[in-house]
């Protein structure tokens, strides 16, 4: 969008402005991801100062570690401690975060667009791309552990961030211009700026864990069928681009 003729030569044909604002979004996310897990971190120690130590000696000793729900501490279970389960729900509201952005710059373009064609094909690549969304961001949440509550409304708020972007679109639908300057910028900043975010997610916080965990690094065979699979699936969603 920001590369659109219907933009000014300069300066917005004069710089990639569509990969520097990403570049910026990635970098961005990186320092919120890690001044959230050090605020965590220390919140953490605060409370509960002795359950680093205790943590310690029970991995060293062998034991699992049981689920504690006292004086505000982070619970665990089947075997994650502490530090683990923090970064996996740090990791749940960043990606949740960059995807309640997305889905609604994508549902703004949905509802405001008024060419027939552009929305038949938008819903069908909208239908698959939210689902695989959806699917690693429940993956997370599940990882973080969080109570009942709390999942439904992280849930929820994944459920109605893309329809609540199409009301919208379909309200301002009379005073939005799609290819308009002001509307072509919006929209390309947002777009740019979450696919940063969401670039940075997928690499380092999802796919970076789970090629360097134990259990991919354990098997070089496992290692290629799973770069395959990532491969075969960023291909997928490249190919639905042409519709979206």
């Amino acid at each position: 969008m920001l590369s659109s003729s219907c933009l000014k030569e300069n300066p917005w044909h004069k710089f990639p402005f569509t990969g520097f604002v990403a570049m910026l979004s990635a970098i961005i996310t990186l320092a919120i991801d890690s001044i959230a897990t050090s605020l965590y971190s220390k919140k953490r120690r605060a409370v509960n100062p002795e359950s680093d130590q205790e943590m310690a000696v029970s991995t060293t000793a062998g034991n699992h570690v049981h689920s504690h729900h006292h004086h505000g501490s982070l619970s665990t279970k089947d075997g994650v401690d502490g530090k683990k389960l923090l970064r996996y729900r740090v990791i749940a509201m960043v990606l949740e975060l960059g995807i309640i952005v997305h889905s609604i710059v994508i549902g703004l373009s949905v509802g405001a667009s008024s060419n027939t064609c552009t929305i038949k094909g938008l819903i069908a690549a909208l239908c698959f791309h939210q689902m695989f969304e959806g699917m690693g961001l429940g993956g997370c949440i599940l990882q973080a552990e969080y109570k009942f509550l709390k999942k439904a409304i992280m849930a929820f708020f994944f459920a109605v961030t893309t329809p609540f972007g199409i009301a919208l679109g379909i309200a301002l639908s009379s005073t939005y211009q799609e290819n308009s300057p002001r509307s072509l910028i919006t929209v390309g900043l947002l777009n740019a700026s979450s696919a940063g975010l969401l670039i940075y997610m997928a690499l380092v916080d999802l796919l970076a864990v789970d090629f360097m965990g134990d259990k991919l690094q354990g098997s070089v065979k496992l290692q290629i069928k799973s770069y395959m699979a990532v491969l075969l699936g960023a291909g997928g969603m490249s190919i639905m681009a042409i519709w979206a």
